[in-house]
């Protein structure tokens, strides 16, 4: 088990060394009993997302708690009908196939993101390119899964194949449960890192429209 001293250290060389995150030296660190807790500013939402991928890369850490602000001058801040309209034109840009299929909102710079795709990457892609935008300071991703295809009968035995595959993952340790396209996750992993995998491999199956990740960091 490694001390929150440790992490605490570990974290913060990673915020250093991650190029996408400019204002390290400003990002509070605190760690207890493995949980970090982020705090401080930075000038867009991208660097708030980029800040909390780069603590749970660390070894020991067991979850992440971001209260991170995002602070932009009052003159670079962008009105919201323009975030909306940027985004709408970004994920036209990325996912053509969808854009007529997802709604955006903005309200103080948070963009709210609605409506129905089919794989799981369309949902992801689009809150990517929203996250990158100026004057965004959060986004809530409410985009549902609407697979055409069925799920297959043998769901769960395709992901539990699919996690003994990988080599990221132990898969002795993770448990999986299906009903219809929808899968739930549980057991142990190593790291945050390991724990994301195991989402990201799930959602591959083919039909699966949800997925529930209540898999617990134990390093």
């Amino acid at each position: 088990m490694r001390s929150d001293d440790d992490i605490k250290r570990d974290v913060e060389n990673e915020l250093r060394w991650d190029p996408e995150i400019t204002l390290n030296d400003i990002i509070g660190v605190a760690v207890r009993n493995g949980i970090v807790t982020l705090t401080g500013f930075v000038r867009g939402y991208d660097e708030k997302v980029a800040a909390e991928a780069a603590a749970k890369r660390v070894a020991g850490v067991v979850a992440v708690a971001n209260d991170i602000e995002v602070r932009l001058p009052g003159e670079d801040a962008p009105p919201d009908p323009d975030i909306v309209r940027d985004a709408i034109a970004m994920i036209e840009t990325a996912q053509p196939d969808i854009a007529g299929h997802i709604k955006v909102t903005a309200s103080k710079g948070w963009v709210t993101l609605e409506g129905e795709v089919e794989r799981n990457d369309q949902r992801e892609v689009a809150e990517r390119v929203a996250r990158y935008l100026k004057g965004v300071t959060g986004v809530t991703n409410l985009i549902q899964v609407r697979s055409k295809l069925p799920p297959t009968e043998d769901i769960k035995h395709q992901i539990e194949e699919a996690f003994r595959r990988n080599a990221e993952l132990d898969a002795n340790r993770i448990a999986v449960e299906a009903k219809g396209g929808e899968v739930i996750l549980t057991g142990t992993v190593r790291s945050w890192a390991e724990r994301q995998e195991a989402e990201r491999v799930a959602w591959m199956a083919p039909g699966v429209v949800k997925v529930e990740n209540r898999i617990a960091v134990s390093p």
